[in-house]
């Protein structure tokens, strides 16, 4: 016998009289009406034998007009002619694609990172250039041969950013989970699952970077000062106070005191985060008085570009990296200055160990030891510092 459809009218339903309870169109389309007078639309069904039906809310009333919700019904009653669950198929179309889910991970991880890197790390490798072949897919349907597709090509190769991203990608498919996505096993887990199908990652330290013998640091100064573009003075400016990448490329001018002689790093910019003071030496000083005569703005070494609101943004990674290349053909790292720096200290003068580590910012001691080191030995690295710019302007090896 054919279901009876479209018993209800417009006319009923607009009616401020109008019970309240489930008034039924047929074909499993029923009209809530509350006590206060709301309506809403709801279908209810089953399937596979289940002894209570399923509801399945369709919207309110009159955003959804009578004739829509019959419209939605029919396509809830075709998904069940065709074996499928409408919730369930309702889900799977709200659900997103790998790329989607990616950018809302990150996006839900950007506050607990400490610098725009991490942000770009993450879409970078999430993105075209690693997992092109599954950005487009929705995340349930994503396999384990997905997976290997991906990372085959970069496993022996690359072996540190393959780990990175299974890693990656494995957050991403829990996230998905989380979420009410996907189910099942995650394609990406390494244990009980990728470990069984793939070597194991080649066990890498992260590799020193590639340092410039310290004996060659004066020459190589030389033909840096040279050079008068705004990287050259950053990358010079590095070298002299044996600071990192970030630290230098992040520096604000309100973190400088040139009459005092002191830069103080903020600790939300360190890798320790803890405050550090860095004693100038005089290049260094005159470094920033030159920078200071072409401020444009916060930034000490301001880059080409602006951000979204026309602010100056700072000097630009790439661009250190490629006025090293063009001085030295690649061959080293503007981090592995401060193993230059470091082995300098330690083998061509009498400063202590203690007052190296000091001036790049490392822990010395243990928890007790460095209780009872509560000053910086500022005045003690101005002499070490001062010793290191001299060395650097010269060929002669200061000695402390």
């Amino acid at each position: 016998m054919a279901r009876s459809l479209h018993k209800l009218a417009d006319t009923a339903i607009r009616s401020k009289t109008i019970k309240p309870g489930r008034h039924n169109d047929g074909g499993g389309l029923y009209l809530n009406v509350s006590k206060t007078g709301n309506k809403s639309w709801v279908f209810l069904y089953k399937r596979d034998g289940a002894k209570w039906p399923r509801e399945m809310g369709l919207g309110s009333y009159p955003d959804v007009s009578l004739s829509d919700a019959r419209n939605l019904a029919a396509d809830c009653r075709k998904q069940l002619a065709a074996g499928l669950d409408p919730i369930e198929e309702r889900k799977r179309r709200a659900e997103p694609s790998f790329a989607e889910a990616a950018d809302a991970l990150i996006e839900s991880l950007s506050s607990s990172w400490r610098n725009e890197k991490h942000r770009a790390q993450w879409k970078m490798t999430l993105g075209d250039t690693y997992c092109k072949t599954i950005r487009k897919k929705r995340v349930s349907q994503i396999t384990l041969d997905d997976v290997l597709t991906v990372l085959k090509p970069v496993w022996a190769s690359k072996p540190e950013t393959a780990t990175r991203l299974r890693g990656r990608i494995e957050r991403v498919l829990d996230y998905a989970r989380a979420r009410g996505w996907r189910a099942g096993e995650n394609p990406a887990r390494w244990r009980g699952n990728l470990r069984d199908v793939l070597p194991s990652p080649k066990k890498l330290a992260r590799g020193h970077h590639a340092a410039m013998p310290y004996q060659d640091i004066p020459a190589f100064m030389a033909t840096l000062r040279a050079n008068s573009s705004i990287s050259a003075r950053a990358l010079e400016f590095l070298i002299l106070t044996a600071s990192r990448t970030g630290e230098v490329l992040g520096m604000r001018w309100e973190e400088v005191d040139l009459d005092g002689g002191v830069w103080t790093v903020p600790a939300e910019r360190m890798k320790a985060h803890k405050i550090h003071r860095v004693p100038l030496p005089d290049r260094a000083i005159q470094i920033l008085r030159e920078m200071a005569e072409i401020k444009v703005g916060e930034y000490v070494f301001p880059g080409e570009r602006k951000d979204a609101e026309g602010k100056q943004r700072p000097l630009s990674q790439m661009a250190l990296a490629m006025a090293l290349r063009r001085l030295d053909d690649g061959k080293y790292t503007a981090h592995g200055f401060r193993s230059s720096f470091r082995d300098w200290c330690g083998d061509a003068t009498d400063f202590p160990r203690e007052l190296a580590e000091a001036a790049l910012a490392h822990k010395v001691g243990n928890e007790v030891e460095l209780a009872y080191r509560r000053s910086d030995a500022l005045d003690k690295r101005r002499g070490l510092m001062r010793a290191w710019d001299s060395y650097c302007g010269s060929n002669e090896a200061g000695r402390g």
